[in-house]
């Protein structure tokens, strides 16, 4: 014998052990996420909704980029293959574009609002 029987391989088990943290962040993100595409300003006053739209991307970024962080650790790379980590990825991307959107959004709207 020259590899490692199947018996002794773990990897299915530590697929497993190492997609429960990535589930939940990714879970965590797109619902953060989804918050932040449903919020919807009442006006160019309302700044808690804005508030509310870059807090939710804030905390969609943060859990795509715990989860990737973690997905690039060497042995997480090696068990968990690259797909799993397309979602959260997916979900920072939206995420990153709403709070952009918002944001020019708003600015362009306080300009226009300034010019009689």
């Amino acid at each position: 014998m020259t590899g490692p029987s199947s018996v002794d391989d773990d990897r299915g088990c530590l697929c497993a052990v190492l997609a429960v943290p990535l589930t939940l962040l990714t879970l965590i993100a797109a619902y953060f996420c989804w918050t932040a595409l449903t919020i919807s300003p009442s006006g160019a006053w309302d700044d808690d909704a804005y508030a509310g739209i870059v807090l939710s991307c804030v905390v969609t970024l943060a859990a795509s980029g715990t989860a990737v962080a973690l997905w690039l650790v060497p042995p997480v790379r090696r068990a968990v293959s690259w797909w799993w980590i397309l979602p959260a990825l997916l979900l920072g991307v939206v995420s990153g574009a709403r709070w952009a959107v918002g944001g020019v959004g708003r600015v362009a709207k306080a300009v226009v609002d300034l010019c009689p």
